[in-house]
């Protein structure tokens, strides 16, 4: 098994929010040529950018920003049930998951698509800096790039990790409009971001749909698309639950799981975890590529200088499918 190690010393940045602290990020925003939006309510976002529209019904727009819901109306696979926000939750219960495309800009070339999925503990999600940063630099790259707002709690990471699968789904299904191989596609996520990507490939890629949690749930054309992804990328995240990066080298061989590219600081307190993580995936037969950054925190988001390293990675893992 090819492994690969780089240690980059960086400068020890300070963070307001890291991606397993309890503060409440604001709502996404979203960007158009450079200057952020100010901070803007999910419904406000969705009406600049494409309104109504859900991934099943939308006309793309390949060299334009666009923002879509990803579930229609009443028809979203769940086993929680929430009516009613008590104060503890993020989103209120009318909440619908949805995701930011960021086009690759005109006479770049187009390499292939990544689907992020920005932290929070499952508590909110940290779309700054994990999300559009992100998303704005793998674009530039050469990444059709979308940002993915899943569920959170109180829904499970299994109703969560559906939503990613509908975006894989939705992106696969437009890969000639977007310019990319239908099967370069890769996933990836910041902390529980990452457990979600990992959720997802563990146990909802491929045509497994909405059905397998809720069997209320009722199939669309999109389910007859497959939800594999031919990279993940684990930055300071692990695979299996939230604080828990598993060691059972069975279960992930199990998921026949793609290349995965590991980052993680090592003033990062789940430092240890993402180690004996990448060990037993390693042991699983999956392909790994390891970023060391020392005297880097959880919660760096783009910073580090990681991704630049990331983008040869994913180049040459698509170059190999």
């Amino acid at each position: 098994m090819k492994k690969f190690s780089i240690l980059l010393t960086a400068v020890i940045i300070t963070l307001s929010l890291t991606a397993c602290s309890g503060t409440r990020e604001p709502a996404a925003s979203v960007s158009d040529g450079g200057q952020e939006d100010s901070y803007r309510s999910e419904s406000d976002i969705l009406t600049a950018y494409g309104g109504a529209n859900t991934v099943a019904t939308a006309s793309v727009t390949p060299h334009k920003q666009q923002v879509l819901y990803l579930w229609e109306e009443n028809n979203a696979p769940a086993v929680t049930e929430y009516t009613v926000n008590s104060g503890g939750y993020s989103d209120d219960p009318d909440f619908r998951p949805y995701i930011t495309f960021f086009p690759v800009p005109d006479g770049t070339d187009i390499k292939g698509a990544a689907l992020i999925c920005p932290g929070g503990a499952f508590q909110y999600r940290s779309d700054q800096p994990e999300g559009v940063s992100v998303a704005e630099e793998l674009s530039r790259l050469g990444y059709q790039s979308f940002v993915v707002d899943y569920r959170l709690r109180p829904y499970t990471q299994q109703e969560g990790a559906l939503d990613l699968a509908r975006a894989v789904r939705f992106v696969r299904s437009h890969a000639g409009d977007y310019g990319i191989d239908e099967k370069d596609i890769a996933v990836m996520g910041f902390s529980a971001g990452g457990i979600l990507s990992g959720e997802m490939l563990l146990n909802f890629d491929g045509r497994i749909n909405g059905t397998a949690l809720d069997s209320d749930y009722v199939p669309d054309g999109l389910d007859g698309v497959s939800a594999d992804a031919a990279a993940c990328g684990m930055i300071y995240s692990f695979y299996d639950r939230l604080s828990v990066g598993t060691t059972d080298a069975e279960l992930l061989r199990s998921g026949s799981l793609p290349p995965t590219f590991y980052c993680y600081g090592t003033r990062d307190h789940f430092y240890n975890q993402f180690l004996a993580n990448t060990d037993a995936a390693e042991e699983a037969g999956v392909s790994v590529e390891r970023l060391q950054l020392n005297g880097m925190p959880h919660g760096f988001g783009a910073e580090g200088g990681w991704i630049p390293v990331f983008d040869e990675w994913l180049t040459k893992t698509f170059a190999e499918n």
